[in-house]
C-alpha cells in the first residue's frame, strides 16, 4: 500500500509540473502583441514631410497691368501644384528701388524659402541681399546687363534664374516700318535709370538705322520729367518707340497727353504701354510669363531642379496687337493680321 501511495503521489506531481510547463508558451506571446502598435506608428515621419509648407516672398517693383499679370500667373502656378502648402508674402515697392532693397532684406531676415523678383530693380536688390536663398526673376528683359554678366551663356549659374519679357526686337523694328513706311525720324523714349530699357534701345536702334532711318534717344530720369522729354521727342520725330520700361508703363497717361494731341504715333515694347499711349505692339502674355516662372519655382522648392543649372526662359509666343481707340484718333489703319487689344 505504501508503494502504491508513493506511486500515486509521484504521478500527481508529474501532472502538476506538466500543467505548469504547458502555460509557459502563453507568457512568451505577450511581448509580440505589444509590438504591433509600434509598427503601425512608423509612417509618422512621412506624414510630417507631406505637411511641409513653403513661404515665398514676392517683391514687385510697381503696380501696373503687365507686372500684376506676371505676379498672378506666378501665384496661380504654385497654388495649382502645391495647394495650401505654399504661402505668399507679397509686397509692392511703389516704383522705388530703395523700397525693393528694404522688402528683400525683410524676406532674407524671415528666411523665406524662395524670392520672386518682379522687374529688374527687384532682381538686383535680391541678388545683392542673398547668395543662398533661391531667386527667380520675371519681367526682366536682359539678365546679362541687369546682373553685369560677361560672356552670357543663357544661365546665371548661381542662386538666380527666371524668365525674360524680351520680345524679338528685330520684329518690333519691322513692325514700325510696316506701319509707317514713310517715316524718317524715330524717337527712342525711355527711362535712363533702367538698364534693360537702354539695352532694348541700343539693339532696336541698330535694326532701324540699318534700314535707313534716323534715330535719336530721349531719356527721362523719373516721373518728374516724363512729359517734358516726351514733348521734345514729339517735336523731333515722325514715330516714337518706347521699349519695355517700368517708368513709362506707370506714366502712360502723361505720355498720351502729349503724343495724341501732337499726332505722333507710339510703337510700344509691351501691351501695358500700348494700351495707355501706343498704337501697336508685338505683345507677349505677362500672365503666361509669370506662370512659367511659377512652374520653375515648384521645381526648385521640391528639389526637382538645381536653380544654378536652370536657363533663363522666354515667352513662348508673341502677337501683333493694336490699340483701336488710339489708331482711330491718329487715323492709322493696321493690317489684318493684327489683333485688337481688349
Amino acid at each position: 500500500m505504501k508503494k502504491a501511495l508513493a506511486l500515486l503521489l509521484a504521478a500527481a506531481l508529474l501532472v502538476t509540473m506538466a500543467a505548469c510547463t504547458g502555460t509557459a508558451p502563453a507568457a512568451t506571446t505577450a511581448p509580440a502583441e505589444t509590438t504591433a502598435p509600434a509598427e503601425t506608428a512608423a509612417p509618422a515621419p512621412a506624414e510630417t514631410e507631406a505637411a511641409k509648407t513653403y513661404t515665398v516672398g514676392i517683391c514687385q517693383l510697381v503696380q501696373h497691368p503687365a507686372l500684376d499679370a506676371a505676379t498672378q500667373g506666378f501665384k496661380d502656378a504654385l497654388t495649382e501644384a502645391l495647394g495650401d502648402s505654399v504661402k505668399f508674402d507679397e509686397q509692392n515697392a511703389s516704383g522705388e528701388s530703395v523700397n525693393c532693397a528694404t522688402i528683400i532684406n525683410g524676406f532674407v531676415a524671415s528666411n523665406v524659402d524662395l524670392i520672386m523678383a518682379n522687374a529688374t530693380p527687384a532682381l538686383t536688390a535680391a541678388t545683392s541681399a542673398t547668395a543662398d536663398i533661391p531667386i527667380l526673376g520675371t519681367s526682366v528683359t536682359d539678365y546679362a546687363s541687369a546682373l553685369e554678366i560677361d560672356n552670357w551663356t543663357g544661365t546665371v549659374g548661381t542662386n538666380v534664374s527666371g524668365t525674360s519679357d524680351l520680345a524679338p526686337l528685330d520684329e518690333q523694328a519691322a513692325m514700325l516700318q510696316e506701319l509707317f513706311p514713310d517715316a524718317k525720324k524715330v524717337g527712342l523714349l525711355y527711362c535712363s535709370a533702367e538698364s534693360n530699357s537702354k539695352y532694348q534701345v541700343d539693339v532696336i536702334k541698330g535694326y532701324l538705322e540699318a534700314a535707313g532711318l534716323t534715330c535719336a534717344e530721349y531719356a527721362f530720369t523719373d516721373t518728374n520729367d516724363v512729359a517734358s522729354v516726351t514733348q521734345k521727342a514729339c517735336d523731333d520725330s515722325d514715330v516714337i518707340y518706347i521699349p519695355t520700361d517700368n517708368t513709362a508703363a506707370s506714366n502712360t497717361e502723361a505720355i498720351a497727353n502729349v503724343v495724341l494731341p501732337a499726332k505722333v504715333p507710339v510703337i510700344a515694347g509691351e501691351e501695358g504701354i500700348c494700351g495707355g499711349c501706343g498704337i501697336a505692339t508685338l505683345s507677349i502674355s505677362y500672365y503666361d510669363l509669370g506662370y512659367a516662372t511659377g512652374k520653375m519655382a515648384v521645381q526648385v522648392l521640391t528639389g526637382e531642379a538645381d536653380i544654378s543649372a536652370m536657363p533663363i526662359e522666354y515667352a513662348p509666343q508673341v502677337t501683333k496687337k493694336y490699340n483701336a481707340a488710339n489708331c482711330d484718333a491718329l487715323g492709322v489703319t493696321v493690317p489684318d493680321d493684327y489683333v485688337v487689344m481688349e
